[in-house]
């Protein structure tokens, strides 16, 4: 039964992954159907991630009364409705009302599951997880160029997606008998399998952020997520401005960031076996300030694209070993609170950190993005170093 249930939360994980690229994918298509500014979809992208960083912080308060399984469950439901919705839609502003509970239900899902990987599963298969996001987020444009080669529109690419998440919903509902009867780790009873009566209260936000490390943690993760955004959006730009690389063969670069985080987390599932999860934070960390400095050195094109993926490797187990290591540093009992800020500051970063650096590129000089990248790098190496002293039992 426990590997019954870890494989449906590996195909909730791809299906996080699908609907996370489709805007951007679809978006060119979209606006003119809609007659409305390109940067429109900056409108949509906000709208999500406001409902993400909302549900993420009631993710504690959510799971203690429900449990995980339905959490899940609800979410994905819930997300499902909103695609739906999506491909429906003829209307920017109605798009608008449909991106609500699509970012509700990607927030609460996300912290959920993280949490219980975090307390039930060794940290092989959180890297693995987070590889099969990425291997949701591969696919979802690529179900996307198949509805619009296909002759049909972008709303049936949003339908195909949907009909994945009905599915996976429906597998959910199936197997919330099998989330009751796991343990932690450590033996320990979690929110899904522990009497109602005897869970503690949920944790305020100011109660949260009084907890040795918390602070800590939600700017390690802030950064973390916002070298991983400001890296995605904004390469392809530096190569083609600064290194005067043709814009294809920069897009085509840019896109080696990403398979570079998909097969690096992918890589470090074997490695967590030999090194614990703040070695493998310090590992990644390592490893992207020795890419960033690549990407600053002249030469070829391949210098470059040298840089790019071993800044994508470097991010690979950040991410899930941070998420992973959560119980450890804070308790089984505080670990989905903390974990539920953690999305909400990795949001955050998400939102705020890649249109400032685009500001930074127009008014100064886009030469500065790996300046940027590096000076966001040594934030988290402090933070997390921070982390650990504090939170060292």
């Amino acid at each position: 039964m426990t590997h019954l249930l870890l494989a449906i939360i590996y195909l909730a994980f791809i299906s996080l992954g699908l609907p996370d690229a489709l805007l951007g994918s679809a978006w060119p298509t979209m606006y003119t159907e809609f007659n409305v500014p390109v940067s429109y979809a900056g409108i949509i992208s906000m709208i999500i991630s406001l409902g993400t960083i909302i549900s993420s912080l009631q993710s504690d308060r959510m799971t203690r009364k429900l449990g995980t399984g339905k959490v899940t469950a609800i979410s994905v439901a819930m997300t499902a409705a909103a695609l739906l919705g999506f491909s429906f839609t003829h209307s920017f502003w109605i798009l608008c009302l449909w991106a609500v509970p699509y970012g509700l239900g990607a927030g609460s899902v996300d912290a959920a599951l993280n949490n219980y990987v975090a307390l039930h599963y060794k940290s092989h298969h959180m890297s693995w997880l987070h590889c099969m996001w990425g291997v949701g987020a591969t696919l979802g444009p690529y179900i996307m160029g198949f509805a619009l080669s296909g002759g049909k529109t972008w709303n049936s690419g949003y339908l195909y997606i949907s009909v994945l998440q009905i599915v996976l919903t429906a597998f959910l509902i199936f197997s919330l008998p099998l989330w009751t009867k796991q343990k932690n780790r450590t033996g320990v009873q979690t929110s899904d399998d522990a009497p109602k009566d005897t869970r503690s209260k949920p944790l305020t936000l100011a109660e949260i952020i009084r907890i040795p490390g918390a602070k800590e943690v939600m700017l390690c993760f802030f950064c973390y997520c916002a070298i991983e955004q400001t890296a995605s959006l904004w390469a392809s730009s530096y190569l083609n401005l600064f290194k005067g690389i043709p814009a294809e063969t920069a897009a085509r670069f840019a896109g080696m960031f990403f398979i570079g985080i998909t097969v690096g987390r992918a890589i470090s599932g074997f490695v967590t076996m030999k090194l614990n999860d703040v070695q493998m934070i310090r590992l990644g960390q390592a490893i992207i300030a020795a890419g960033i400095v690549v990407m600053l050195l002249p030469g070829p094109d391949i210098i470059s694209l040298a840089g790019l993926i071993m800044i994508g490797l470097g991010c690979a187990p950040v991410y899930p070993c941070i998420i992973h290591s959560t119980p450890d540093h804070f308790g089984a009992e505080r670990s989905q609170a903390i974990i539920g800020v953690q999305m909400a500051s990795a949001y955050i970063g998400t939102c705020l950190m890649p249109p400032l650096f685009g500001l930074i590129a127009n008014h100064i000089s886009i030469t500065l993005f790996p300046v940027y990248l590096m000076v966001l790098l040594i934030l988290m190496i402090v933070m997390h170093e921070l982390l650990t002293k504090k939170t060292v039992h």
